[in-house]
C-alpha cells in the first residue's frame, strides 16, 4: 500500500472570482489546515495504518513553492516517525504515468500533458526516462482559456456562473459559430514542438475589446457574441496543439523513437479533459495509426492516485526509493526528462499540408456547429 500526498495548486481556493488565480499564502494556510484530516481519511478509506504502508511518496515538483513545502514538510515527519522509504515524486512524470493504471500500455509512448500550468510533448521510455520533445515558452493552455473566460466575464454568464474558466469556454463553444473569428496560429514560422498561447490570448483580448466597442457595452459586461468568441479560441487552440503533436509524432517515427507498428498517443492532464481538443487528437492519432490513450477524466486533473500510481511504479522498478531524506528539497521548477528539443527543430520536419488540411477539414465538419 502506497500513501500519496499531493498539495498542489488544485486543492486551493480561489479569491474575487473563479477565474482569479490562486493566492499562494492562502493555499499554504488551506494546506496546513486539511493536511492532517485528509491523510486521516485516505488511510481510513484504504483501511491501513501508516505502520502497514510499503512506502511514502510525495510530489516534491515542480508546483507552489509554499505548497509543496507543507506536503514535503508533512511527509518527512511521517517518514521519519514510522521508518519509511520516501519516494520524491516529479508532478508531470505522474501525469504521464497515470494511464499506465487504468490502460496496459508499454514503454515507449509518446504523451502530451497539457494543464493550467504545463504543455510538454515528451517520450515516455521509462519509469523515469523521459525525452523532452517540447514545451510551451510562455503560458500554458488552461491557464490562457481562464484568463479568456476572466476577459468575457463568463462568471456573470448564466449558464457558466458555477463553472471554471475552461469548462466554460467549452461549453458555450458548442453552440458558437467560431467561423465568425479567425485567430492567427501561434509559432507556424518554427518547425518545432513547443507551444505558444500568451499570443493567442492577446489576439483573443483584441478580439473583445473591438466587439465591446462595436456593441457600445463596458468590460464586465457579456458580448452577444461570446459564444462565436468562445469557439473561435477554442478552435485555435485545439489546431495549435494538433500542429505540433503531428510533428512530434513524424519526429519520433522517422528517428525510430517509437515503432510506427505499435505506436501510442498518450494525452493526459486538466485541459485532456476538453472534449473538443480530446476528439481532435484523437483523429489525428487514427490518421496516423496511432493509438490514442487517455485517462478517465477524473485521474486528468491533478489528484492524489497518480502520485500514488507513479510511487508504486518506482518502488516496483527499485527507482528513487529512499531510505535517508538527508537533503531532500521540494523544486517549485523542474524540467521533465532529457531536453532533445534542440533535435527536433534541427530535423525541421514540415508537417505535410494535405494531412494538415485534412485534419483542420475534420475539426470544422465533426466539431463546430
Amino acid at each position: 500500500m502506497m500513501l500519496a500526498m499531493f498539495w498542489e495548486k488544485r486543492c486551493t481556493v480561489r479569491r474575487k472570482s473563479i477565474y482569479s488565480g490562486i493566492i499562494p499564502v492562502v493555499a499554504q494556510q488551506l494546506h496546513r489546515e486539511n493536511i492532517e484530516q485528509v491523510v486521516k481519511e485516505a488511510l481510513s478509506v484504504g483501511g491501513v495504518s501508516v505502520h502497514e504502508l510499503a512506502a511514502i511518496a510525495t510530489t516534491v515538483k515542480p508546483g507552489l513553492a509554499l505548497s509543496l513545502g507543507v506536503g514535503l514538510q508533512y511527509s518527512l515527519n511521517l517518514v521519519n516517525k514510522y521508518q519509511k522509504p520516501f519516494i520524491p515524486i516529479h508532478h508531470m512524470e505522474a501525469h504521464a504515468l497515470t494511464v499506465r493504471l487504468t490502460h496496459h500500455v508499454e514503454f515507449p509512448f509518446l504523451v502530451l500533458l497539457l494543464s493550467g500550468g504545463h504543455c510538454i510533448l515528451a517520450v515516455a521510455q521509462g519509469v523515469s526516462d523521459f525525452l523532452l520533445l517540447g514545451q510551451s515558452i510562455d503560458i500554458a493552455p488552461g491557464d490562457m482559456l481562464d484568463k479568456v473566460a476572466r476577459r468575457l466575464s463568463l462568471r456573470k454568464h448564466p449558464e457558466c456562473h458555477s463553472m471554471a474558466g475552461g469548462k466554460a469556454i467549452e461549453h458555450l463553444a458548442q453552440t458558437g459559430d467560431r467561423q465568425q473569428h479567425t485567430f492567427r496560429l501561434p509559432m507556424q514560422q518554427y518547425r518545432n514542438c513547443d507551444f505558444s498561447f500568451s499570443g493567442l490570448q492577446n489576439l483573443a483580448n483584441k478580439a473583445i475589446i473591438q466587439k465591446e466597442k462595436e456593441e457600445g457595452i463596458q468590460e464586465g459586461e457579456i458580448l452577444s457574441c461570446v459564444k462565436d468568441i468562445a469557439a473561435a479560441v477554442q478552435h485555435a487552440v485545439a489546431v495549435h496543439i494538433i500542429e505540433r503533436t503531428y510533428r512530434a509524432m513524424l519526429f519520433c517515427i522517422k528517428n525510430s523513437i517509437l515503432s510506427s507498428k505499435n505506436a501510442t498517443l498518450v494525452v493526459s492532464g486538466g485541459v485532456a479533459s476538453n472534449q473538443y481538443i480530446r476528439k481532435g487528437l484523437q483523429t489525428l492519432a487514427d490518421a496516423n495509426d496511432f493509438a490514442f490513450l487517455c485517462p478517465p477524466p477524473r485521474l486528468c486533473t491533478d489528484n492524489g492516485v497518480m502520485i500514488a500510481w507513479n510511487g508504486i511504479e518506482r518502488l516496483r522498478a527499485g527507482l528513487g526509493v529512499l531510505h535517508s531524506t538527508d537533503g531532500i528539497r521540494y523544486e517549485p521548477k523542474a524540467p521533465l526528462g532529457i531536453d532533445i528539443s534542440k533535435r527536433v527543430e534541427e530535423d525541421s520536419i514540415k508537417v505535410p499540408k494535405l494531412k494538415k488540411d485534412m485534419m483542420v477539414s475534420i475539426l470544422k465538419s465533426n466539431l463546430v456547429k
